[in-house]
């Protein structure tokens, strides 16, 4: 495990957060439901309890969850000692675990491209493909944040919508984050309004966690005020992250985006998401073939075991919604961004770099 141990110290020197890492050959995952008030860890064994970890939300975000599709295949193939059809079935288990999020699945499948050969082999493989996975997504996050700050200007108030930060990616910036964190390194006096995002607030307990460790102003609003706040002048862009693009440019992305979207629209207030490349579905031809997770009617009713309705009370939870494209005003990624119109834009322009396999 020397290339993946490598890899974790690297991450830990230059100081960035981790969601996820291999010790000991276990998974060390830092539960984000109990941020930002207990840093508590939890070691994981067996693919088994990554994935009960992805589905209770005690590991989320995008990006976070497509590299838990590289570690926890490689996790499989220790425990099984390389056998290629218990890897498989682990890669299965992963890719059931929130069916909105595209980044998982193409992880995993990309990682089961080198499951063959002998035992040994498969191991050693499968190692060196997730450093690369995890290499290569740790880069977009700084690439996705140089574009995505070139939107900013020096002054502006931004909003953004959940938690797409480092702890919600590969240790940087995640996707929003990436963005908003590297306009702030950058010099530009920026202030961000971050939502507090219902019903598990991660806005609240996450965003605003990492905006303070990475020292920017930001303001904690309820979802309800973001029209409020945009008609009064207070916000210049909205920059949000994205679970999945389809491919015609429409986002899947945290429940309550579509109405920032539109109070955006109605200001003339620019509203972008930040992405990576793989989170960009070319075989989804549009949102409404986007499948959206529905979570449990408790999370709506309960915070943190404590009921705050009645009992018996019905709630319903789309963990997503859908953005149309017309209400985005670009698309951010590690090459670059993206305008409409986005159907031809992104293909032609992902086509160049070579990211589309044929």
């Amino acid at each position: 495990m020397r290339l993946i141990e490598q890899f974790v110290e690297r991450v830990k020197s230059e100081q960035l957060a981790l969601p996820i890492w291999f010790e000991n050959n276990a998974l060390k995952v830092l539960d984000q439901k109990k941020l930002p008030f207990q840093e508590e860890v939890y070691t994981l064994f067996t693919v088994e309890d990554l994935a009960e970890a992805i589905k209770a939300m005690t590991i989320r975000g995008s990006g976070a969850i497509g590299i838990c599709g590289a570690y926890g295949v490689l996790l499989a193939a220790l425990r099984s000692q390389g056998d290629a059809k218990e890897i498989r079935e682990a890669g299965a288990l992963l890719k059931s675990t929130r069916p909105t999020a595209v980044n998982l699945m193409k992880t995993v499948d990309e990682m089961l491209t080198v499951v063959n050969g002998p035992r040994d082999e498969v191991i050693s493989k499968i190692e060196k493909k997730a450093v690369e996975i995890l290499e290569r997504q740790l880069e977009f996050e700084y690439q996705l944040g140089r574009h995505g700050a070139s939107l900013i200007e020096d002054g502006d108030t931004i909003m953004t919508h959940c938690h797409s930060g480092a702890l919600g990616g590969s240790g940087y910036g995640g996707r929003a984050l990436s963005v908003i964190r590297a306009a702030h390194e950058q010099g530009k006096q920026i202030h961000v309004y971050t939502c507090e995002t219902r019903p598990y607030l991660q806005g609240a307990r996450i965003t605003a966690y990492e905006l303070k460790k990475f020292g920017i102003p930001y303001t904690l609003i309820t979802d309800s005020m973001s029209g409020f706040c945009m008609s009064q002048g207070m916000i210049q862009k909205v920059v949000v992250g994205s679970d999945r693009v389809s491919a015609n440019g429409d986002l899947a992305n945290k429940i309550g985006t579509y109405m920032h979207a539109l109070a955006a629209h109605q200001h003339n207030i620019p509203f972008y998401t930040a992405t990576s490349s793989h989170t960009i579905d070319f075989d989804t031809e549009s949102g409404k073939y986007i499948e959206v997770e529905m979570r449990a009617a408790d999370e709506v009713t309960h915070f943190n075991k404590s009921a705050i309705a009645p009992e018996g009370t019905q709630a319903l939870y789309p963990s997503f919604d859908i953005t149309p494209n017309e209400l985005i005003s670009g698309i951010i990624t590690e090459k670059g961004v993206f305008k409409a119109p986005y159907e031809t834009n992104l293909k032609e322009l992902l086509q160049k770099e070579s990211f589309l396999q044929k």
